[in-house]
C-alpha cells in the first residue's frame, strides 16, 4: 500500500501505486490540502492499480478546484489510470494528458 504524498504549498500531489478504496481516505487527504494552494500538480504516472471510487474522487477534486478557479494540471499519468478513465467517461473531465510514446 502506498500513501498519497502532498506539498500543501505548492499543491503537488503523488498518486500512490495502489490508487483504490482501501487507500482513498490519504488520496482525499492530500486532495483537500492541495486545494489550499494557488494550483495544484497531480502526478499519476506511477498508478499501477486504479478503481471508480479514486476516479470518482480525482473528478470531484477537478470539479471542486474549477469552482474555486484554480488551476490544475498533470505532471503525468499511468496507462492504467487513463484506462480506467476512459472505460468510466472521465477522461475529459479529469484532463489527463495525451499518453508518451514509447
Amino acid at each position: 500500500m502506498g500513501k498519497a504524498k502532498t506539498d500543501k504549498a505548492d499543491g503537488r500531489v503523488a498518486l500512490p501505486a495502489d490508487c483504490r478504496i482501501a487507500d482513498l481516505a490519504a488520496v482525499k487527504a492530500a486532495l483537500e490540502a492541495a486545494l489550499s494552494a494557488p494550483a495544484a500538480e497531480l502526478d499519476g504516472a506511477a498508478v499501477e492499480r486504479v478503481d471508480t471510487a479514486a476516479l470518482q474522487l480525482l473528478a470531484v477534486f477537478r470539479r471542486e478546484a474549477a469552482a474555486r478557479g484554480m488551476a490544475v494540471r498533470w505532471a503525468g499519468a499511468s496507462d492504467v489510470l487513463r484506462d480506467g478513465a476512459a472505460r468510466l467517461g472521465l477522461a475529459q473531465t479529469l484532463e489527463l494528458p495525451a499518453a508518451m510514446p514509447a
